[in-house]
């Protein structure tokens, strides 16, 4: 494997035009801050089904400085419009230094890339900032032609990728369907792994129990009467106030920094998620003798729950499993949601209800040498992944009528 040299810039040229293939008389061009983007345009391309894709929340990023100049995270978002300059479709679109806060991992491709003679940073991705939350990647303003639309988005992505001479562009999390759509277009596909749980019409947390196997029922009510003295409260909307913020942070900082070192949020981006979109927020916080010592932030969408950042001052065994899992199943039942989504990794969710899951990415690789062990990498994975979902699969804790 021996990477082609070429120039390369961390920044692209700022809105560019490019030329849409298609039959319709589109142009996409590059925007490098997404308050250029009127809200209600990109909204009207992101939907309302996940909140992380929508203009409040990528927005939120920028302006608290958690993404920008400076982080490892360039916005250069793109965006289609007709001749009127009627926003149709966009992507959420970064120059990034680096393979932190994505959670599809890349760093041994990066390694192999500069070890063959290449400069595998700066590359592009397509992403939402440090969230491993599934989702569309390729937004198309209803009314529109999908399938038209997302093959522009597709071929402006891919001539933006080429023109910046950089060595890779990266979609992560996107739908399985985005991604068989860009294989066709010549992208590799990355599987990936998740858990997740399904709301099968649940009238209780105890319904929901009662599907379980005795011993995995059993296990789940211990640990939920170890935390029964800590008050814990699920809040949303108008109940957020700035002090539970302040607190938060300070658990996300305090855990954030144990974790990977430097966290990725500022104190400013709560703020901005308070102001814009607070009605999608479920905040669970914990408290002993009314001091709180931890919390979980969670977002809703339209049929399913989010969580995302967990942090604590407290060391409390289960009082992680009862904020982050429990109290979501909680939430998600007596909400009517679909599915509680508890972000990446995490094999130890199987026995609290949730279950593997696929996700999806896609990769266009600059360099042919480089694209082709790439590929070869991704086969193998692949049928690894699909062996391993299937050994985790025996893994579920729901119970087994004949032998239950």
């Amino acid at each position: 494997m021996s990477p082609s040299k070429s120039t390369r810039s961390s920044r692209l040229r700022e809105e560019p035009r490019l030329t849409a293939n298609t039959q319709l008389s589109l142009t996409a061009r590059v925007v490098d801050r997404l308050d250029k983007i009127p809200a209600a345009a990109w909204d009207a391309c992101a939907g309302t089904d996940n909140p992380f894709i929508s203009h409040a929340f990528l927005n939120a990023l920028e302006i608290s400085g958690s993404v920008g100049r400076g982080t490892g995270w360039l916005p250069q978002h793109i965006v289609l419009e007709d001749d009127a300059g009627e926003l149709l479709g966009a992507v959420p679109l970064y120059v990034k230094g680096h393979s932190q806060g994505e959670y599809v991992f890349d760093h041994g491709w990066a390694e192999a890339y500069e070890r063959a003679g290449g400069r595998y940073y700066p590359k592009l991705q397509v992403a939402v900032p440090f969230s491993p939350v599934p989702g569309p990647r390729l937004l198309v303003k209803p009314g529109s032609d999908d399938a038209v639309m997302r093959s522009a988005l597709i071929g402006a992505l891919t001539s933006t990728a080429e023109k910046s001479g950089l060595s890779s562009l990266h979609i992560t999390f996107c739908t399985g369907e985005e991604a068989a759509e860009l294989v066709e277009h010549g992208y590799l596909h990355r599987l990936g792994c998740q858990y997740h749980w399904a709301n099968a019409g649940y009238s209780s947390f105890d319904d929901f129990l009662g599907t379980l196997s005795s011993r995995k029922r059993k296990a789940i009510r211990k640990e939920r009467a170890s935390v029964a003295g800590i008050d814990i409260r699920a809040l949303a909307g108008d109940d957020l106030k700035p002090e539970h913020w302040d607190a938060f942070f300070e658990f996300y900082m305090d855990t954030g920094s144990r974790k990977w070192g430097r966290p990725y949020l500022t104190r400013a981006f709560f703020e901005a998620i308070h102001a814009t979109m607070r009605e999608k927020i479920v905040l669970v916080m914990a408290f002993r003798d009314g001091t709180p010592i931890a919390g979980a932030l969670n977002l809703r969408g339209t049929d399913a729950l989010y969580g995302r950042n967990w942090g604590c001052v407290e060391d409390v065994p289960n009082l992680h499993f009862e904020c982050c899992y429990y109290q979501a199943i909680d939430y998600a039942i007596a909400h009517g949601l679909q599915r509680v989504e508890a972000g990446a990794q995490g094999e130890h969710k199987i026995q609290r209800g949730y279950l593997p899951v696929e996700t999806h990415s896609a990769h266009w690789i600059a360099d042919t040498n480089f694209r082709d062990a790439v590929a070869d990498y991704l086969d193998l994975e692949r049928r690894v992944m699909r062996n391993e979902m299937q050994e985790l699969g025996t893994l579920s804790p729901f119970r087994r009528v004949e032998n239950d």
